[in-house]
């Protein structure tokens, strides 16, 4: 099982913790047109793994060698993000089966869920929790 951690307990993580990183797990369109998670107040970068790759979508093969090729380890506490909760699920567990034992899924994700207009980043999420963010 993966623990769901809502973003403001994955900032406080990133910043008390220096074995703990944050990878977003959503394409490089996503982080392109949508910003990614900006850490510079801790003293870290999020790391940009894909779990998906665009614009098929197919399950990037080279998930688990990627974490490893960023120098993350056992460890590693590792927070995933995606956009609302779910690929990041699925990259947390395949992480966890990996050798990767600390991992967390970051809650409703960098843009939650959408609200009654079908607008994201403003119910849930890393950015609607006030998280400090950029266009990349």
């Amino acid at each position: 099982m993966v623990e769901n951690v809502a973003p403001k307990q994955t900032w406080e993580a990133l910043d008390s913790n220096p074995d703990a990183h944050l990878v977003d797990v959503r394409t490089d369109v996503e982080w392109n047109f949508v910003g990614v998670p900006d850490l510079n107040e801790t003293g870290k970068k999020a790391l940009l793994i894909p779990w998906q790759l665009y614009p098929t979508m197919q399950r990037n093969g080279s998930f688990e060698d990627n974490l490893k090729d960023a120098g993350l380890t056992a460890e590693n506490h590792i927070y995933f993000m995606c956009r609302s909760g779910a690929r990041s699920m699925a990259a947390a567990l395949a992480a966890k089966a990996a050798g990767f034992p600390h991992v967390y899924n970051v809650a409703d994700g960098f843009e939650g869920p959408p609200d009654v207009r079908g607008h994201r980043g403003v119910t849930a999420g890393w950015k609607a929790s006030g998280l400090p963010w950029r266009q990349r």
